[in-house]
């Protein structure tokens, strides 16, 4: 039964991973860009469709993956949590891609998802708050880009190792 449960959080870790990181890259190298294009296209129908319909709902699924990842990926580790949190040598590997993994969900609620709010205008925000909003967002956004690919590398490690040691 112990198998059962452990291969039913591995595959929702994987499945919420997915489509976590998968949101990420589509931001940062197809919306990001598709945006200033859309914006800079005076005979287009600008970025307005992008803001009001796909931001929104990509940006739901973006965050609540980034939750159910970490989650699942918490009860993978079980009573293995803190000895890989506080980095013990036989779960060091693993645990610099959880906290990898934790940095970036602390980057999505805090930094992205709030900032992202006033860019797309759910809350006010004033000309100079949404510049700024923009400049955060996009920073956060890009950090956890170039930290998923650590992140992915000291996790699949990790579980290597792990599977080799017996635990």
């Amino acid at each position: 039964m112990e198998f059962q449960i452990e291969a039913i959080f591995r595959f929702v870790h994987v499945i919420a991973g997915v489509a976590w990181i998968g949101l990420l890259y589509y931001f940062n190298l197809v919306q990001v860009p598709a945006m200033a294009a859309a914006t800079a296209d005076k005979e287009g129908p600008g970025g307005a469709g992008i803001s009001k319909y796909v931001a929104p709902r990509a940006l739901l699924w973006f965050r609540w993956a980034a939750v159910v990842t970490w989650l699942a990926g918490a009860a993978l580790l079980g009573a293995n949590f803190v000895p890989a949190f506080t980095l013990q040598p036989a779960f060091a590997t693993i645990g610099i891609g959880a906290w990898l993994g934790t940095i970036m969900l602390f980057n999505v609620w805090v930094l992205i998802w709030p900032n992202q709010k006033k860019i797309l205008g759910m809350v006010s925000a004033t000309d100079a708050e949404k510049a700024r909003a923009r400049r955060v967002a996009f920073l956060a956004s890009r950090t956890n880009t170039m930290l998923s690919i650590p992140m992915l590398f000291f996790m699949a490690n990790g579980l290597t190792h792990r599977a080799l040691i017996g635990l």
